[in-house]
């Protein structure tokens, strides 16, 4: 019979959720694993014991957070339809953000960077960026986006517009003039494919806010 395990996942998903919250709002010097423990009713050696010290837990707070962003782009799976794709990864995207701002800072923040993460944390977090990369090449391949600038200068235009539009959202930086953020949103994404694909030659991206 196997040793019973003494730290749980329950505990593990206590302790990440706890951390996002400290190093959004107060930066990794905030994250103080002794504070973290008695927070979460736990002792310093239960942390070591899941993530190994204060890098393993920022790397496995990292990949937390993409792995979300990951299997939310996964579920808009890929359609005969690029653009429509495109307009679909945008509000994934956006749902993401907006269901956990904690989660999105530490992505996206000046707090946890790609450069001072294990090699595998960092690649995780480069993969989200694929689905939007192929839906990209596939509308230029089927002629409605230019087929220059590269995809990936495309890809990442688009991915500016959204990270943009969120990033204000969460910040409550939107005017109260602008209207629903969801609708503004959507409004914006679609505009802007539009305006790529009026670049290609393409046909216009389908429906209208609220429509997809």
């Amino acid at each position: 019979m196997g040793r019973p395990r003494v730290h749980d996942d329950a505990l593990a998903t206590r302790l990440l959720d706890r951390a996002a919250h400290t190093v959004s709002s107060g930066g990794v010097r905030a994250l103080s694993l002794r504070t973290l423990a008695k927070e979460a009713r736990t002792s310093t050696a239960a942390v070591y014991s899941l993530f190994g010290g204060k890098p393993g837990l920022l790397a496995a707070l990292y990949e937390k957070v993409f792995t979300r962003l990951g299997e939310a782009q996964a579920g808009v799976g890929v359609s005969d339809d690029p653009l429509e794709d495109l307009v679909q990864l945008g509000l994934a995207y956006r749902q993401v953000a907006i269901s956990d701002p904690n989660g999105y800072r530490i992505m996206f923040g000046d707090e946890v960077r790609p450069a001072d993460l294990d090699s595998d944390a960092a690649d995780m977090g480069a993969r989200t960026f694929d689905p939007l990369l192929d839906a990209v090449h596939r509308a230029v391949a089927a002629g409605r986006f230019p087929d220059s600038p590269p995809p990936a200068s495309i890809a990442t235009a688009l991915w500016g517009n959204v990270h943009g539009l969120v990033s204000l959202e969460l910040g409550q930086f939107l005017p109260p003039q602008a209207g629903d953020p969801a609708a503004v949103f959507e409004s914006a994404v679609r505009a802007t494919i539009a305006g790529w694909a009026a670049r290609g030659g393409g046909s216009d991206v389908a429906g209208s806010p609220g429509a997809a």
